[in-house]
Order: C-alpha cells, then structure tokens, then sequence
C-alpha cells in the first residue's frame, strides 16, 4: 500500500534545536508525553511551526473557557469534518479529562455526549461553535445571544469562536499532510 503522508515527519532526536525547544514548549504547556505527528510534520519549516504553535497555545491554552470543553468542541468540530487525526487525539484528550465532569468510574464523554454531566451551557457551546466552524457564514447575531443567554461572557464568547478557525487550521494541517496517528496515540484506543 503506497504511503498518503505528504510532509516529513521529523523525529525529535533528529530536529533543529528550535524545532526541539518548540516540541519541548508545546509538551510541557499541553502536559502531553510526546510529539504527535501535527507537531512533527511541521518540523521541517521552524517559522511556519512557531507561528501554528502560537496561535494554538493562544487559542488553546489561555484562561477563560475551561479546557474540557475546548477539547469537547475540537473533537466534535474535528469529527462532523471527517479529519481522523484530530478527531482520534482530541477524544483521547476529553476521555483523560472526563474526571472533571463527574467520579462516575468508567464514564468517558465522548461515548456519552449526551450525558446529563455534560452542561447545558457546554452543550450550547458545542453546538453554535461546530456550526461556525463547519458553515462560518451561518452564524447569526442569534448564536452569540444564546451564547450570552447560557452565562457566556464577550471574552469567553470570542474565544470560543476562535477555537472554530484552530480546528480548521488543525484539521487543514493533518488532512493535507496525510499524517497517520501516531503510535502512542494508538496503544491508547
């Protein structure tokens, strides 16, 4: 079977020292214990990466809206677009994090995302910023009210929207570079 990766994936032990200090960031911030693949097809352009890492740590990783719900929307967002990639590592990330919805053992919100433990106001979230993300055109004067409506603020309202344009960034990335999941992310399934 021929290979769909187009971009090169560059090994930690074999990247620049930029790309390096940028994996290392990217690690430590995230609290992930390796490169994925996003990351790694990137290492071959330090500018491009730095820019991309930037603009996901500021999307990704600033206080407001709580980091769960970021990942409920990106995998949400990341599986309506059919981008396996991002869908498969965002899942993993909500499931690590479903302690922070409720004790219940075994519970994992993606295969209950209709569950009561799911807000309601996340649920709103979810669905106004899937359909920003998969129609930008669509979204009304009316979704950013019932965003405000559920205890949205302006500030948590914008960075929710832009969590629509960083999923289709991510997505973009890994369906045009035809990354495959990485090993790691696999022996989590």
């Amino acid at each position: 079977m021929k290979s769909t990766q187009r971009f090169s994936i560059i090994e930690y032990n074999k990247a620049n020292s930029e790309v390096i200090t940028i994996n290392n960031d990217t690690m430590r911030e995230m609290g992930i214990p390796c490169v994925h693949n996003w990351f790694k097809c990137q290492g071959n352009n330090a500018t491009l990466f730095r820019g991309n890492r930037e603009k996901l740590k500021s999307s990704l990783l600033q206080e407001g809206v709580p980091f769960i719900l970021k990942q409920l929307i990106i995998f949400n967002i990341s599986q309506k677009k059919g981008c396996i990639y991002c869908a498969h590592a965002h899942r993993l990330m909500e499931d690590s994090m479903s302690k922070t919805l409720t004790d219940q053992e075994g519970f994992k919100v993606s295969e209950h995302s209709g569950s009561d433990y799911i807000p309601s106001a996340y649920n709103t979230a979810i669905r106004i910023v899937t359909k920003a993300a998969l129609d930008p055109a669509s979204t009304t004067h009316n979704d950013f009210e019932e965003l405000r409506d559920v205890g949205y603020t302006d500030h948590e309202i914008q960075e929710l929207m832009n969590l629509a344009d960083l999923t289709s960034m991510h997505n973009t990335t890994a369906d045009i570079s035809g990354i495959k999941i990485n090993n790691e992310l696999m022996e989590t399934k």
